[in-house]
């Protein structure tokens, strides 16, 4: 029994696949199937802990636990399109599904989000993120102010402890900094608290961009000073946000065409962009815009963040008319001109957290990505910590395989080892000018990695997902927080 400090956790999958959302779209009700998954999953981890004489919450915790999810869904969900290449044996032997699920991988995860707790943000008149997080199980960690579980403190174990991740973005949130969750300088000092450890390179920042909430001067000023006071690695733009409660196109002149070059002449060509994942519809969530910006701008990287995928519609084959999800996308990128060796990435926050749940889906977002845009131009991001560690989203993956049937239908290339490693992180080194070298020797002794070889004698993962999970947790967010 855990000492009384440490209060017990429910029993969890340690591959969450119940349904969540980062606050940013609505979640979809679990289909029976997979409720059965779950179901099976707990019946099965019980059977097995039975077997290897320890309690159930204990196997959960091994990778044999994690395995035995993602066997349980092969069964169930992954015929025909996507699997897990995770075989009986290793649902009921830890050392074969940590040899399986484990990796050397360098992860960097560009899309990751924390709060600030210094500033009382959550009192703004206007609608902020305060409603949304009380909303989550999170909320309840224990602490005595309930934003504090959302703090740094809570992103470092999420993130570095309870998961391979190597190195991360803390990416801008939107608003005003009136409402904004975390400004600019207080993104800074988590990146300080990293570095006074004297340890590696960790983390890297976005700074936020508000289209429509400053005049032209007033953004060239913001832009200029988050490079040369912030060291910002790179601009987060939301298109589907403004003041006046519209949003703004990426190729409008007066709005998203004009930030890119400013940002340009500020000294930044890095650009990450929300597109997809829409609380309602509208031509700013698509990503059918990006081909003419980045056309434009040929010397602006753009990130697409989300890839411009749409919770709840069904990705498929590409559909060269599509005027949303990840086909609009593409479909904008070929209008253009752009292909696999252009100025455009794809990146995977909460899309693959939503798509590992479907194996075929996920084929089809993959496959299409990887079809379209290439391996080199597809990114690793999770949207930690709404959705908790993203440890089951890296053990997914590295077990995740395309079918031939798809790959020999559609064109779409494997994904094998070399394709994982470019996206896990490579990827994003070379867009972001990290030095991998330099980088791994750096960290091979940091305090991180001592830190996280102490807590593996005694892990804790909480295998708690953050983001409201139901339709209703979902309205009580939109009470308070408006996109």
């Amino acid at each position: 029994m855990p000492p009384k400090s440490r209060p017990e956790e429910p029993l969890r999958l340690p591959i969450k696949l119940g349904p969540t959302t980062n606050g940013e779209y609505a979640p979809s009700a679990p289909s029976p199937r997979l409720r059965w998954v779950h179901d099976e999953s707990l019946r099965r981890a019980e059977r097995a802990a039975r077997r290897l004489g320890m309690d159930r919450r204990e196997f959960l915790r091994t990778s044999a636990g994690a395995a035995t999810v993602l066997f349980t869904l092969n069964e169930v969900l992954g015929c025909g399109g996507g699997s897990y290449q995770v075989p009986k044996s290793a649902t009921e032997d830890p050392q074969l599904a940590r040899a399986l699920l484990s990796g050397d991988e360098f992860v960097f995860d560009v899309q990751t989000h924390h709060v600030s707790v210094s500033r009382e943000w959550w009192k703004s008149d206007q609608p902020n993120l305060s409603g949304f997080l009380e909303t989550t199980p999170q909320a309840k960690c224990g602490s005595s102010f309930y934003l504090e579980c959302f703090d740094r403190d809570h992103y470092l174990k999420e993130v570095f402890l309870d998961s391979d991740t190597t190195m991360a973005c803390v990416s801008a949130l939107w608003g005003t900094p009136d409402l904004n969750a975390i400004l600019p300088e207080e993104a800074v000092l988590t990146r300080e608290r990293f570095e006074a450890m004297e340890g590696a390179p960790r983390l890297l920042l976005h700074g936020v961009v508000w289209g429509k909430a400053q005049s032209p001067a007033q953004a060239a000023e913001h832009l200029r000073r988050l490079v040369e006071e912030h060291k910002v690695q790179a601009f987060k733009l939301y298109p589907v946000w403004s003041p006046d409660g519209q949003g703004y196109r990426m190729d409008d002149p007066e709005t998203g065409l004009r930030l890119l070059s400013q940002g340009l002449e500020a000294g930044c060509s890095l650009f990450a962009i929300h597109k997809g994942l829409p609380v309602t519809e509208g031509a700013f969530t698509s990503a059918i815009d990006i081909g003419a910006a980045a056309k434009a701008f040929p010397a602006a990287t753009l990130l697409i963040y989300h890839s411009g995928f749409v919770p709840g519609r069904r990705e498929g084959p590409y559909d060269p008319n599509a005027d949303n999800g990840v086909d609009a996308l593409i479909r904008g990128l070929q209008d253009h001109g752009i292909g696999p060796d252009g100025n455009v990435y794809a990146e995977l926050g909460s899309v693959w957290r939503e798509t590992m749940k479907e194996p075929e889906q996920a084929a089809h977002v993959l496959g299409k990505l990887l079809k379209y845009l290439g391996p080199d131009r597809i990114l690793w991001g999770t949207d930690a910590i709404w959705y908790g560690s993203p440890q089951d989203q890296i053990q997914a993956f590295r077990s995740f395989q395309i079918s031939p049937e798809l790959q020999e239908r559609y064109g779409y290339p494997a994904l094998t080892d070399e394709v994982r490693r470019k996206i896990f992180g490579l990827n994003a080194a070379r867009v972001y000018g990290v030095d991998l070298d330099e980088v791994r020797r750096a960290q091979a002794f940091d305090p991180v990695s001592q830190a996280r070889l102490e807590y593996g004698n005694d892990p804790r993962p909480t295998f708690r997902t953050y983001g409201p999970r139901t339709a209703e947790e979902h309205r009580a967010l939109l009470a308070h927080d408006r996109l």
